[in-house]
């Protein structure tokens, strides 16, 4: 139940200001270790705002990954590694950790924790052709796949929009008779969701409040009013206290959507090469280079890679997506 989750109780924040000052406390410790360091100048790093674009860019990829993978994925899954990937950048930087690989950790991790079952052959089977390259991406993966597991203190159970949203459905086609076919509202509600999934809206609101943002929103599209529906079939004509922050909620998740601002490529392309070259450096931080290849913190040696991540890139996904 997510009354009783990790979600609710670690999760879940009260403003985006808390979200974007977590990620800058992120950028800056990154950037304190590198420059005292002394061989790289301030210019050379991301600021938290460049950061914001790249990680915007990948929490993309990673839908779109998700959307073209074949056998086809369960929307479940594709919530799961999303709020993955978001919740561990809001402690780690992009500097220090490449996006592309916990992007496809994520995803990796994901599958297992919802049970959709792909073997990891299969699984990489989606990024190449070349079987060498196969090779290489699951070695990256399962080697920071404890690390992810670790920087989300475990919390792995993740609850997404997508089942209560079908329970709101079940809901309006048998008790709120004022909408003939609710089937109608749920194509405009499922990109609702899926813009809703590229913003930070699961770490501000609970499932059931995107949910019903959605459906409240395709609603308003095709011109229903679906107050009655509030007022009454979710009981709360008599709790006004209830009611009102139900409604802020669904207004601020709507804004949330609305505003979303997705990344230039011009800019992603200039920003991308800045951070490939931040990682093909080795800048001498011994614990981001003991996280990096695969040491845990205790000092112990797990699997060393093979094979370093500079060596395949975005360019080696693009027939998959």
């Amino acid at each position: 139940m997510f009354n009783n989750s990790t979600q609710k109780r670690c999760w879940i924040f009260q403003s985006e200001e808390k979200l974007e000052n977590m990620r800058i406390e992120a950028n800056k410790k990154f950037q304190s270790m590198v420059l005292a360091c002394g061989k790289l100048s301030p210019v050379a790093l991301l600021e938290p705002h460049e950061e914001e674009v790249l990680r915007k860019y990948y929490e993309k990829r990673l839908l779109e990954f998700c959307s073209a993978f074949k056998p086809i994925m369960p929307k479940s899954v594709m919530g799961t590694a999303s709020m993955y990937f978001k919740r561990f950048f809001l402690n780690n930087s992009l500097m220090e950790y490449h996006p592309r690989t916990i992007m496809l950790t994520s995803v990796y991790l994901a599958c297992k924790v919802d049970e959709f079952n792909v073997s990891s052959s299969q699984y990489v089977a989606n990024l190449w052709e070349s079987p060498a390259g196969q090779e290489k991406a699951l070695e990256q993966i399962l080697e920071y796949e404890l690390l992810l597991i670790q920087q989300l203190n475990f919390h792995l159970i993740v609850h997404n929009p997508f089942r209560p949203f079908e329970g709101f459905l079940i809901d309006l086609k048998t008790r709120y008779t004022a909408i003939e076919n609710p089937e109608v509202l749920r194509k405009t509600a499922d990109e609702f969701l899926s813009r809703a999934t590229m913003t930070d809206a699961g770490l501000l609101f609970t499932p059931s409040q995107i949910a019903i943002a959605a459906i409240h929103f395709s609603a308003s599209r095709a011109g229903i009013n679906m107050d009655s529906y509030l007022t009454e079939c979710l009981m709360l004509k008599d709790n006004n206290e209830c009611l009102s922050k139900l409604i802020e909620g669904i207004r601020c998740i709507k804004n949330l959507v609305k505003k979303y601002d997705p990344p230039k490529p011009e800019e992603v392309i200039l920003l991308k090469q800045k951070l490939e070259h931040l990682h093909c450096l080795d800048l001498g931080i011994s614990t981001s280079l003991k996280k990096r290849k695969g040491y845990e913190e205790d000092g112990t040696i797990s699997k060393k890679a093979k094979v370093e991540e500079e060596e395949w890139s975005d360019d080696d996904l693009i027939d998959a997506m």
